[in-house]
């Protein structure tokens, strides 16, 4: 019995090596198929395996699973799990015959998802995106930006119930997105410049001297953007409650976050209750009344509740405190070509009695008056920075001198946007 049982030992190592085999002769003439048949019937075998196959057998499966990069998303997602378990049996063994190989690979899945996840956003594939950025955070979860990508992109592709998920994963991880960010400034255009990374930075001031006046500051919390999501989207699900405890929550930990408070300022609005989004609104401007973003931002929730004056005076202020900021010029513009739009309702409705011919001139001066508002936030923008050359504040004011017909001014504007285009070009 005893020479029975030693047979029968021997011959399940046996097998259990051949398969393990199988597998390595499948991956060396990259039939990735037939390693992955290998792997299922080495697995059944797995309980018997001693650990330096056993190790063998993960790295080998990981390799038949990734198949050199078209490995499916479920299979690359079991390979870097092979990867991981074998990397845990090594590090227990003492013995780190494969881990190194597997930290390469792992680099290689790494970089790969990175580049096909960027690839579908820049091609506006935000499902793919999200699954890929998704993937790029499983294999290294210490780079949880990528999580972050993941559920924005989530976000962007509509699929409310992914980013929730993501979003409420990032938040549950206490993740801020708080980095440190290099600057400094450019010799030649007096320009202060953003560079990717320290070395960056300061081989431009040390060795090639192009830059000036290096200086570093801290990004802004993303923690603020994560609630205001999670709150959005509870609301757009109609679960109003979850989404005001979820900025309670994040409020807990940071009483101060004026980003909060507009965030609960823009839950009420959703929520049709204007009159208490606008208390937390002034609440927010309250702690820091000079801060150009706040009061932006503050502008373009108003600008959302059509409370229009509410908005300009917001606008107006972020201009005051921050006259290059264009978007705010375009926003005051906007406000003035909605009021004047809105008056066409009234004007296709007339007929051609004299009276509606007079209430047509009454209106169309009330229009032009809107609309040479809008002109004139966009001409003082334009003269109070006159080497911005912004194409967006040029297109805008093209298209108001067009509906008031000043000809000249918008053929002289039209003229300088193209000759701008031109250059871009």
């Amino acid at each position: 019995m005893t020479l029975v049982l030693v047979f029968a030992v021997t011959t399940l190592s046996y097998a259990q090596k051949n398969e393990v085999k199988a597998i390595e002769k499948a991956i060396r003439n990259s039939n990735f198929s037939d390693a992955k048949s290998a792997v299922a019937a080495a697995e059944a075998l797995m309980g018997g395996m001693d650990d330096k196959t056993k190790a063998k057998f993960y790295f080998l499966k990981a390799q038949a699973l990734y198949a050199n990069g078209a490995g499916t998303d479920k299979d690359i997602n079991e390979a870097v799990v092979s990867l991981d378990e074998l990397k845990t049996l090594e590090s227990a063994m003492g013995k780190l015959k494969y881990t190194e190989q597997a930290n390469e690979m792992k680099s290689q899945m790494f970089n790969s998802f990175i580049t096909k996840a960027n690839n579908a956003f820049n091609n506006k594939d935000y499902k793919t995106a999200a699954v890929r950025f998704e993937k790029v955070y499983r294999i290294s979860p210490k780079d949880t930006t990528y999580l972050f990508n993941a559920a924005y992109s989530a976000v962007e592709d509509q699929d409310y119930d992914k980013a929730l998920e993501y979003f409420i994963e990032l938040k549950d991880l206490g993740y801020t997105g708080v980095k440190t960010n290099y600057y400094a400034t450019n010799k030649e255009t007096g320009e202060e410049e953003l560079f990717s990374d320290k070395s960056g930075r300061d081989l431009s001031v040390r060795t090639l001297k192009t830059h000036i006046k290096p200086r570093e500051a801290l990004s802004n919390s993303r923690r603020a953007d994560i609630v205001k999501n999670i709150a959005i989207i509870f609301v757009n699900k109609g679960e109003n409650e979850k989404a005001l405890a979820a900025i309670e929550d994040a409020k807990a930990d940071n009483p101060n976050d004026y980003n909060l408070i507009l965030s609960e300022g823009n839950v009420y609005l959703k929520l049709g209750n204007e009159e208490k989004a606008a208390e937390l609104y002034q609440k927010a401007l309250d702690m820091d009344p000079e801060n150009p973003e706040l009061n932006y931002n503050v502008g373009v929730l108003a600008m959302e509740a059509k409370q229009y004056e509410y908005a300009i005076d917001a606008f107006k202020k972020t201009l005051v405190y921050k006259p290059s900021y264009s978007d705010a010029a375009l926003n005051l513009s906007a406000i003035e070509i909605n009021r004047g739009n809105a008056i066409n309702d009234e004007m296709n409705t007339l007929g051609t009695s004299a009276a509606d011919n007079k209430r047509y001139d009454e209106l169309k001066a009330e229009k032009n008056v809107f609309f040479t508002n809008a002109a004139g936030y966009l001409e003082a923008f334009i003269e109070n920075n006159p080497g911005s050359n912004s194409l967006d504040i040029l297109n805008q004011l093209k298209n108001v001198y067009g509906a008031l017909g000043e000809t000249e001014k918008y053929k002289a504007t039209k003229d300088k946007l193209e000759a701008l285009e031109a250059g871009g070009n």
